[in-house]
């Protein structure tokens, strides 16, 4: 089975409607939609594999209807070949039945990753339709292989010979990889209890679904809009503009101000209002607590409920001691030693950090107490006094295309060789799309890049990064990878700037990108981002470091009307200030993580919760209820857990940040951006995939053991009395 497929076994990337109830509801009948469907032939997209370049898809040959028939027929020719494997009279060997799985599914899979791209990054009602249609089915392909009693004999007969078959460490992992997935996910139920298990998969994938659908129409609803001019006192003329460009695109007079997917928004930065700063937080916080149909927290307290039934049939007592057999962290008790380790000195600074800002509102006179909505105004402020540094005086020294260019595949070419070509003749999903082609050090072709970095209102919120091809030298496949964004596309004639920490997203997402274009395995299961959610964002948040390494910075930041670089003096201000507002920064993600753990250690005995009650008492058991910083994401609107397969994985960001932290101090003390560390990088760790003991790997090539030592040292906080 091809990489996509065990996207969707290990980490349900896409969910499915709420039962056929919900999709008759929605689309007019699932029974409709089925019987409307287009015959799927050699004029359908994905009948033969793309002939393009890398087999990139043809993106201007393929239509909404295609989609639904071409699903179809790879969930008919997956199935088809799943029983061949397990009813082969012959008896198992890893050729005829994990090597068989792994090839299994391509058509499946190259229809998915393109439809989960567009679903993603450019959906519209007739994708959502589909969605709502396939994503039972595609569900129950997944039981098909892994509540599969004779196809799992054949895994376990392999599994037990293990030791006298002489596999090499790759096949041996793939073979061990296999067997814990197929008892994860019960293949030593009975048989009642895998028809039990069955239906508890396909409501969970409804319920995803549902989720994802509502939350997009609740964000695009609760967005702040006005006609009142001065409401948006503060806004630059650029952001105005901006403004006024999302209102007429939306049909609406005056501007509108979307929601961006965290808890606080940009704006909240420069709005001088206050009561424009409380409605702007105010629609973010409830987007998805409104009431009506896009409302989604009976969604969310039966998914959790639902996931706890799950486990206890599967012989856990919590989802989260479920879902971590896998990880790198193992256990819920590791998790939460290791977050409550990271509490004390977050919501210590993060308390040093409101009393400068409650300090500049008293005496400004301002006669309120600090709140959420004044946090990112006020900082501003204090940042702007301590280190007399302006967001808006480094913003036209952060242009998206130098930064991109110069800055994003410069550090990619000093510490991996690499060299970048934009391509105009491969087709895109959308216009503002990008291509490149990837050559390595050696001038050979390594891999295609998709960028697509401006928020569209059909666009899922935040950034992400996935796969059209997976790389597999079994399939000979070479990668074919995409970043996606929500950075603020800017008006007709204005240059795109960007935010600082809209550059590190840049980095962070292409680091992501690197670990796919690096892959280099024989197994699709185990290429490239195929790793455990506390070990994937490993690449991607340690590529975030040179985005402020000063030869690197020193590269792209350079003005867009004149191409000087960024003054030495304002360069020096800007690196000082990026420890301003750890504390605040740790804590919203620390309480996020907490959310996301809490939800998913409810034992299966307790009813379901409501949400508001539930995470206010979450949040108070964990120490982190704090007035003036609220979690990044309120558990209504945390699409990471709901929908994008990080439940129980959210405090894999921190894990993973503890990680990164100790290779960019080994980078530092091994002479920093090199040739050689970067190789050694690449060979040991960004090529690898799963094909080890990640834990083992790391050491490896780190030398140590991990600790939380250098992560509070680079955040600019103090550990507290026994942390390691």
């Amino acid at each position: 089975m091809n990489t996509q497929q065990a996207k969707l076994m290990k980490k349900k990337l896409f969910a499915a409607a709420v039962g056929m109830a919900l999709c008759a509801i929605a689309s007019g009948g699932c029974r409709a939609q089925a019987q409307k469907a287009a015959a799927f032939g050699p004029s359908n997209p994905f009948y033969t594999p793309s002939s393009l370049p890398f087999h990139a898809p043809p993106f201007n040959k393929i239509k909404d209807s295609d989609y639904q028939p071409a699903i179809d027929a790879g969930i008919a020719r997956q199935r088809a070949q799943i029983k061949a494997i397990a009813d082969n009279p012959a008896p198992p060997t890893f050729s005829n039945t994990l090597v068989a799985l792994e090839k299994s599914g391509q058509l499946l899979g190259r229809v998915m990753q393109v439809f989960n791209c567009v679903t993603g990054a450019n959906t519209d009602p007739a994708l959502q339709q589909v969605q709502q249609y396939e994503a039972p089915r595609l569900a129950a392909v997944q039981d098909a292989i892994f509540l599969n009693t004779r196809l799992f004999a054949r895994v376990q007969a392999i599994y037990e010979e293990r030791a006298t078959l002489h596999l090499d460490p790759e096949s041996a992992r793939l073979l061990n990889y296999y067997y814990n997935l197929f008892i994860k996910n019960g293949a030593g139920l009975s048989a009642a209890g895998k028809a039990e298990l069955k239906k508890i998969n396909e409501e969970d994938a409804a319920l995803e679904n549902t989720f994802m659908t509502k939350l997009l129409a609740a964000a695009n609803a609760a967005a702040y809009s006005t006609s009142d001019r001065a409401a948006l006192a503060g806004l630059s003329p650029a952001q105005m503009a901006e403004a006024a460009l999302a209102a007429r695109a939306r049909k609406q007079p005056g501007w509108v101000l979307p929601l961006q997917n965290t808890t606080q928004q940009p704006d909240l930065t420069y709005l001088t209002d206050r009561a424009t700063r409380h409605a702007l937080y105010e629609d973010s916080w409830n987007r998805a607590e409104r009431g009506g149909p896009d409302d989604t927290r009976a969604t969310i307290s039966r998914l959790a409920w639902l996931r706890a039934q799950k486990a206890a049939l599967l012989g856990y007592p919590n989802y989260s001691a479920w879902e971590l057999t896998d990880q790198m962290a193992k256990t819920p008790a590791n998790v939460t030693h290791f977050l409550d380790q990271l509490v004390p000195p977050a919501t210590a600074k993060a308390a040093s950090e409101a009393q400068e800002i409650q300090a500049i509102i008293d005496k400004q006179h301002g006669g309120f107490t600090l709140q959420p909505w004044d946090w990112e105004f006020y900082a501003e402020q204090v940042r702007k006094a301590k280190y007399n540094l302006d967001e808006s005086e480094i913003k036209p020294y952060f242009e998206l295309n130098n930064v991109l260019e110069k800055g994003v595949f410069y550090a990619a070419h000093e510490l991996y060789g690499l060299t970048f070509k934009q391509l105009h003749n491969i087709p895109v999903w959308q216009p503002d799309v990008r291509v490149f082609e990837v050559y390595d050090a050696n001038g050979k072709p390594l891999a295609l890049f998709y960028c697509d970095y401006f928020k569209r209102d059909n666009k899922n919120g935040g950034a992400w990064m996935d796969n059209l091809v997976t790389q597999s030298k079994l399939l000979g496949n070479l990668p074919v990878v995409y970043n996606v964004a929500n950075f603020q596309k800017p008006a007709p004639g204005q240059p795109a700037l960007l935010s600082f920490d809209d550059v590190t997203t840049m980095f962070h997402e292409f680091g992501h990108a690197l670990n796919g274009m690096f892959a280099d395995t024989e197994y699709p299961s185990l290429s490239g981002t195929q790793t455990p959610r506390d070990f994937v964002e490993f690449p991607s948040q340690f590529n975030e470091h040179w985005a402020s390494y000063p030869q690197v910075l020193e590269h792209y930041a350079l003005n867009y009307k004149t191409g000087k670089p960024i003054p030495a003096a304002l360069l020096a201000k800007l690196k000082k200030s990026l420890a301003f507002n750890q504390g605040y920064m740790l804590t919203e993600e620390l309480a996020a993580a907490e959310l996301d753990m809490q939800w998913h250690m409810l034992p299966a005995g307790e009813p379901p919760q409501n949400p508001d009650t539930f995470e206010t008492e979450a949040l108070k058991r964990t120490d982190l209820l704090i007035r003036y910083v609220p979690p990044r994401y309120r558990s209504s609107y945390f699409l990471h857990i709901w929908n994008e397969g990080y439940q129980s994985g959210y405090y894999g960001y921190l894990w993973t940040e503890m990680l990164d932290d100790n290779a960019f101090q080994w980078f530092l003390d091994h002479g920093g951006m090199t040739r050689a560390n970067g190789d050694r990088f690449r060979h040991m760790v960004l090529s690898r995939g799963n094909t080890e003991n990640l834990e083992k790997m790391y050491e490896a090539w780190l030398g140590a053991k991990p600790s939380i030592g250098p992560m509070l040292k680079f955040r600019g906080l103090t550990a507290t009395p026994g942390a390691k």
